[in-house]
């Protein structure tokens, strides 16, 4: 059972070496969607946009794990 009830752990990124990288494709995805977000504290931006980019986010990583498994399932599949 997960330990985040308290919510202390919410913002954690799973795989350390990853923040910058996760922090850079929040600017990106906050740029898209017209949101400006700042480095440091954003507490002037609403729940709505703030909800938007944590949404976008995740479906933009879905996408590219689904599109990384098609890749790596098809990539097999002519020596049949």
């Amino acid at each position: 059972m997960s330990n985040n009830s308290s919510g202390s752990n919410r913002n954690r990124v799973e795989v350390p070496e990853a923040k910058g990288a996760m922090d850079r494709f929040k600017m990106e995805v906050a740029n898209d969607l017209g949101v400006d977000l700042k480095k440091g504290y954003n507490g002037n931006l609403t729940t709505k946009q703030t909800g938007s980019i944590g949404g976008e986010m995740v479906r933009r990583m879905i996408k590219r794990q689904e599109e990384q498994m098609a890749n790596s399932d098809n990539s097999g599949s002519m020596s049949e």
